[in-house]
Parts: C-alpha cells; sequence; structure tokens
C-alpha cells in the first residue's frame, strides 16, 4: 500500500506510516490519497524515462527536462493534478527515482527535473567532468543485490546480468530491495549477490543512483554468486 502524501505548514510535503511530520510530529493537511501518488508517480516515471515524446515533453542529452512541462503533462492526464502535486510526488520518492535542480519554488514551478535511474530512452546521465574523475559517483559497498525470476538464473550463469531494455543493469543496495525488485517478476525471487569490490577492483564503473539503486554497464558470470543447484 502506498502512504499518502501530507503536507506540513512549516515544512512542506512528507509521507509517513503515522501521518505525522518526521520533523515536528504536526499531522498536516492531507495532499494527495496513496492512490493517487501512486497514480502520479507511476505516469512521472514513465514520461521521464521510457515514453517523453508521447506526453509532449523533450528531453535533453542529460535526461533533463524543464519542470513546468511536465507538470503540463500530468495536468493534462490527470484533472485533479495540480503542479504542486507533481512536486510533492517528486520530493518524496522514497526510492529516490527523481532530481530536481535550479528550484524557483518548491510548490509550483521553475528549474528542471529528469528520472535518476531506469531509462529506456537513449540519454547519458554522467556529466564529462564526472566520467573523466573518479571511479565512482559515491561509495560503493562491496557487495550488492539483484532480485530476479528464478526462471531467468540458468541465463544469467551463462550470460551474466546485461541491461535488457533498460540503458544499464540495476543493484539494490540490500537484500530487502533486490527482493522487491524481483518479486515484480516472480512471485519467489532469487536474489544474486553480487562482488562489486572485485568489480571496482577490475576496472569497472559503478555508480549510485536514487537512494538504494546502483548502476553499471553489465556484470559478468564470475562476479555473481548464484544460490546452489538442486540435484
Amino acid at each position: 500500500m502506498t502512504d499518502p502524501i501530507r503536507t506540513c505548514e512549516e515544512h512542506g510535503p512528507y509521507s509517513s506510516a503515522n501521518g505525522r511530520c518526521p520533523v515536528c510530529d504536526a499531522r498536516g493537511k492531507l495532499l494527495l490519497s496513496g492512490e493517487r501518488r501512486r497514480r502520479l508517480s507511476k505516469f512521472v516515471s514513465g514520461a521521464l524515462r521510457h515514453f517523453p515524446e508521447d506526453v509532449g515533453l523533450e528531453l535533453d542529452e542529460r535526461g533533463w527536462t524543464d519542470y513546468e512541462s511536465l507538470a503540463d503533462a500530468v495536468e493534462r492526464k490527470y484533472d485533479w493534478a495540480e503542479p504542486s502535486h507533481v512536486a510533492a510526488v517528486i520530493a518524496t520518492d522514497p526510492k529516490g527515482r527523481f532530481e530536481r535542480t535550479d528550484v524557483e519554488s518548491e510548490s509550483t514551478g521553475g528549474g528542471r527535473v529528469r528520472a535518476s535511474y531506469g531509462h529506456s530512452v537513449d540519454v547519458d546521465l554522467e556529466s564529462e567532468a564526472t566520467r573523466e574523475s573518479e571511479p565512482t559517483d559515491a561509495p560503493v559497498p562491496d557487495e550488492l543485490y539483484h532480485g530476479t525470476a528464478p526462471a531467468n538464473v540458468a541465463s544469467i550463469r551463462e550470460e551474466g546480468l546485461r541491461p535488457m531494455s533498460r540503458q544499464r543493469v540495476h543493484l539494490s543496495g540490500s537484500r530487502e530491495a533486490a527482493r522487491g525488485v524481483g518479486a515484480r517478476h516472480a512471485s519467489d525471487p532469487v536474489v544474486l549477490a553480487v562482488d562489486t569490490a572485485a568489480m571496482l577492483a577490475d576496472g569497472h564503473r559503478i555508480i549510485k543512483r536514487g537512494r538504494e539503486t546502483y548502476t553499471t554497464d553489465a556484470v559478468a558470470p564470475e562476479y555473481i554468486d548464484f544460490p546452489a543447484k538442486e540435484g
């Protein structure tokens, strides 16, 4: 179940299981129900990752678009939606799926927005300066995880992890998060551990995107800890 978004008069939009502002403990005003938040988040993710042209958005080579253009696209989709709803969905996303910069007003407009990861459209999330400096944008744990359906394990043993429909392979920072990803594809997902310390030592690049998501070009089988074969 998706938690609703409420707004605190002093601290702005928030989402919490008990409905209270995590800063001052006030019970703010309801801004979006859980269902409307889920629908908006799904639409914004799709628009910024997969079908920008279909909703009238233009992404630059780094995946950025004007925030106001996104808000307009959302309002065309949902007659109940307002710019403040879009801003709240972006600001409170629990996985850090979105980035917003050059903000003029947290509630109404200004600046640019993009998805942090997960694109199927052709964008380059890395700046030239980043690409030429450190091998990662943020510290990378020695081990990361990937959740998948049991039916995929055999091919992964042979070919490793590949981007498939997305631009890059996505890894999770915890087994729990990876299991949640895998559960989208199977009721009994398999969680694979990836030796990221060895990958980095061998010169592979791993980038942190969002709060608990990391991306890389591919993961060869030798870096993956597979479950023991049955029989």
